[in-house]
């Protein structure tokens, strides 16, 4: 009997165990574990958005717009497999901001594949600006690399490319950082003097981890997040 007890009890511990893993912390405002999962919060909306194929569980929870993460599994294989994130919409050509700006602070894994990016979509969802801040393990970005520059506060390798859908410029700082805010108009601005794109409508402002593979289970936290537009 002592025996079947202690190995009940070893059974038990191990599920618990998983189960603490793949939930939040603590009691969260919301959560979800639905692939397109959402939540409004402060003119916010947060999603679980997990859109790539072969994704495994993902878990969203969040106390506000500002502070959510995700626990996930992601196999360690190609393709990204979710994008959860928290967005503003604009609705403002960017010659009509006086101002657009955002700031952010993040923990996240020493292993898996993924970045901390911001996706800004322009014109209809013709343009996609992707903003990396920091990237770990096998992930790249889309197109060529076009030029180095400082602009929005960062320096960045600079690419151009397109998905099939819409054309994609990606941003990826030069050095990881976890924390920090950045001038998006200035970008905006610097992408419409190359000829890129005209005098497009902004639509929303993401912020969150585009994961490729976080095997075993990963957990990704936004300890703060804002836009500020005006």
């Amino acid at each position: 009997m002592q025996r079947w007890w202690k190995a009940a009890i070893a059974v038990l511990t191990v599920l618990a165990a998983g189960l603490v893993t793949a939930a939040p912390a603590h009691a969260a405002a919301w959560s979800s574990s639905d692939k397109f999962g959402s939540w409004s919060n402060g003119g916010y909306t947060v999603r679980n958005d997990v859109w790539g194929g072969g994704a495994g569980p993902q878990t969203i929870w969040a106390n506000s717009y500002s502070n959510w993460g995700v626990w996930a599994d992601h196999p360690n294989t190609g393709g990204v497999k979710s994008y959860p994130h928290s967005a503003r919409n604009i609705g403002k050509p960017v010659s009509a901001l006086g101002t657009l700006t955002s700031s952010f602070n993040v923990s996240r894994p020493g292993s898996g594949s993924y970045s901390s990016t911001y996706d800004i979509w322009a014109g209809n969802n013709a343009y996609e600006i992707m903003l990396w801040m920091n990237k770990q393990g096998a992930v790249g970005p889309i197109g060529s690399k076009q030029t180095t520059l400082s602009v929005g506060g960062h320096t960045w390798d600079v690419y151009r490319g397109s998905n099939g859908a819409n054309a994609v410029f990606s941003f990826l700082r030069t050095s990881n950082t976890n924390s920090g805010s950045v001038d998006i108009k200035a970008v905006l601005n610097w992408i419409r003097s190359q000829g890129w794109m005209g005098d497009a409508t902004v639509g929303e402002v993401q912020f969150g981890f585009e994961i490729t593979s976080s095997s075993g289970g990963l957990n990704f936290t936004t300890n703060s997040y804002s836009v500020t537009s005006s």
